[in-house]
Formats: structure tokens, C-alpha cells, sequence
């Protein structure tokens, strides 16, 4: 993960406007505090106070004040490589699109982003990293909140079950007690879970294990052994190998590359 450039809070005056024909070089994120206009493939879009919107790679960026106002916003250029795409959900959120929502915990996320970013922290990008993923999460979910397939009650039930997840990983968790919690059928509850959130439950645990385990390698001295039962494993070997599967090192090479 790369972040090329990061803004918070910036207010820009009423003759405010980016014109970018081949785009910025990387991927943008703009969280939007004042109206604005964006122009896509020829046509003026509006985007609302408090929206969110994503510029892919190479797309042409345009957008400007509403005419005689300031345009407020939070931005984020940044490069991602495939395994970091699919843990931020980016297949879910469409792309040049406003999408209205609740922003102030995103903003915060930038926030920390930014100061992060310009600080000399020994673990500045592992917080980078955590901060947008949560950011790019809370879109998704918003995303998929919009879809039309989509049970408020349903969604909200396995939503707290995905944060149980990523709060305590080291908890022990099976998809039987998943679906007793939940009061859904096996099937039914592996289905909806993955239409909701784009990846499986048993995937979604073992990326919440990984990357708590990346944490306390990187935090701690403690020893992979003990890691891997802080993390919820029963077996060091079969933490071992899902941890080489998710990141294409052993523990101890993690540590030893974050050193």
C-alpha cells in the first residue's frame, strides 16, 4: 500500500477546479463536505454534501465548486496491489459515483491517515494500513446497505457478527455457533454472509487472525508459538501454514521484514 498524497479539512475558494484529462497516476478517494460538481464522460454529475467519491486509476478527473460557493473536502491519493484491493472491498464500491453518507468517521480516518503519514512513527504504515482499511470497510458496508437485495435486520445481525470478528480474533468461532447466534441455516447463512460482505466467514476469520498476528509480531516479542494462540489456534502448525497462505512468509519472516 502506497499513500502518494493525503488532505484533511481543505477549503478551497469559489473558482476551484481540477481538470486532470489522463488522471492523477494512482487511485483517488474525495470525501466530500460542500457540494460540487463532477463531470463524467461529458455529463455534469452533482454530488451532495457529505458524499464519498473513487477515481480508479487513469480516469479522467473533473470536478469544481457549485458556482459562487467554497468546496470543502478530505482526499486521498494512494496505489494498492491485489490482495490489498480485495481486503479494502474496492470490487464493491462503484467508481465515479456520489455516494451520500454519514462522513465523519471517515474524515477522522483521514485524519489519522495524514498525520500518520507525515510522521516519523517506527509503525506508521502497519496504522496506515489499519486506518484505511476501516475507512474503505465502512463504504463498502454503506454500499451494500443500498442494495436492493439487502435485509436491514439480516444485515445488521451479521454485521455484528463481522465486528466480533476483527474485535476478537482470538476468540474461538465456528459457523455452526455463527448461524446459532444468527438463528440462520448453514446455507443460508454462508450465502448471505458472503453477498453482503464479498468474502466468506472462514476467510473473513482467517484475514482477521492474520492481521492480528501481523500486529503483535511487529509489537511484541512474544514468541510465534504464543502468537498463534493469542490469535485463537489451537495448533502452531496450522496457524503457520494459513499465515504463509494469507502474506507468503512464515511468522517469523514477517517479523524479521518489519525489523
Amino acid at each position: 500500500m502506497i499513500i502518494n498524497n493525503v488532505g484533511f479539512n481543505h477549503c478551497h475558494d469559489a473558482d476551484f477546479i481540477i481538470e486532470r484529462p489522463e488522471g492523477s497516476g494512482d487511485e483517488l478517494l474525495l470525501l466530500i463536505k460542500t457540494e460540487a460538481v463532477f463531470t463524467i464522460d461529458g455529463k455534469d454529475i452533482r454530488a451532495p454534501q457529505d458524499s464519498v467519491f473513487y477515481y480508479p486509476k487513469s480516469r479522467p478527473q473533473f470536478y469544481r465548486c457549485i458556482p459562487q460557493h467554497t468546496f470543502d473536502n478530505d482526499w486521498i491519493h494512494f496505489e494498492l496491489d491485489d490482495e490489498e484491493r480485495a481486503l479494502l472491498h474496492l470490487d464493491i464500491i462503484p467508481a465515479e459515483t456520489p455516494i451520500p453518507m454519514d462522513i465523519s468517521f471517515l474524515s477522522f480516518c483521514i485524519k489519522s491517515i495524514a498525520y500518520e503519514q507525515y510522521s516519523d512513527h517506527p509503525y506508521k504504515d502497519q496504522s496506515i494500513k489499519s486506518y484505511m482499511t476501516l475507512l474503505f470497510i465502512k463504504i463498502a458496508e454503506r454500499v451494500m446497505q443500498n442494495e436492493k437485495y439487502h435485509s436491514g435486520k439480516q444485515y445488521e445481525m451479521l454485521s455484528t457478527i463481522r465486528s466480533k470478528i476483527y474485535a476478537e480474533p482470538f476468540v474461538q468461532r465456528s459457523i455452526g455457533y455463527a448461524c446459532h447466534e444468527v438463528n440462520m441455516s448453514r446455507s443460508a447463512f454462508q450465502h448471505a454472509y458472503k453477498k453482503l460482505f464479498g468474502v466468506s466467514f472462514i476467510r473473513d476469520l482467517i484475514n482477521s487472525r492474520t492481521e492480528y498476528a501481523k500486529m503483535l509480531l511487529i509489537s511484541t516479542d512474544l514468541t510465534s508459538e504464543a502468537i498463534s494462540k493469542q490469535c485463537g489456534y489451537r495448533s502452531y502448525v496450522h496457524f503457520a501454514r494459513q499465515f504463509r497462505e494469507q502474506t507468503g512468509m512464515s511468522p517469523l519472516e514477517y517479523r524479521k521484514s518489519k525489523r
